[in-house]
């Protein structure tokens, strides 16, 4: 575990076995992320599309799903509700807003999904 990281700890977060958490990480509240995940420096895995800091959103929470295997690049954001495929690779920056296959690579703000 890096420092400064981040794990949620209500219900519904899960860690799985392997996982490399590196420095300033981010995984809020319903966040799951599988077995030997990479996640790389300061990147972040929200729970709610629209927060305020006026009003409770802990009931629209949406569960972020990170599958077995891949690499989430320094600074990149998994948006809320979005599901990443098994060994997939986010690069650097990204943000996936959308699910993503297994086996993608996905780069840019927002990423697109770049088949080799």
């Amino acid at each position: 575990m890096g420092n400064f990281a981040l794990i949620g700890a209500a219900s519904g977060t899960v860690l799985g076995d392997h996982v490399k958490v590196q420095n300033n990480v981010s995984i809020y509240s319903g966040g799951v992320t599988e077995d030997e995940v990479f996640l790389d420096p300061s990147c972040v895995l929200p729970n709610v599309t629209n927060p305020r800091a006026e009003i409770d959103r802990h009931s629209l929470y949406e569960t972020t799903i990170i599958k077995r295997g891949p690499t989430i690049g320094a600074n990149a954001t998994i948006v809320c509700g979005v599901t990443t495929g098994g060994y997939a690779f986010i690069g650097a920056g990204a943000m996936a807003t959308f699910a993503l296959p297994d086996y993608a690579f996905a780069m840019g703000c927002p990423s697109l999904n770049v088949m080799l």
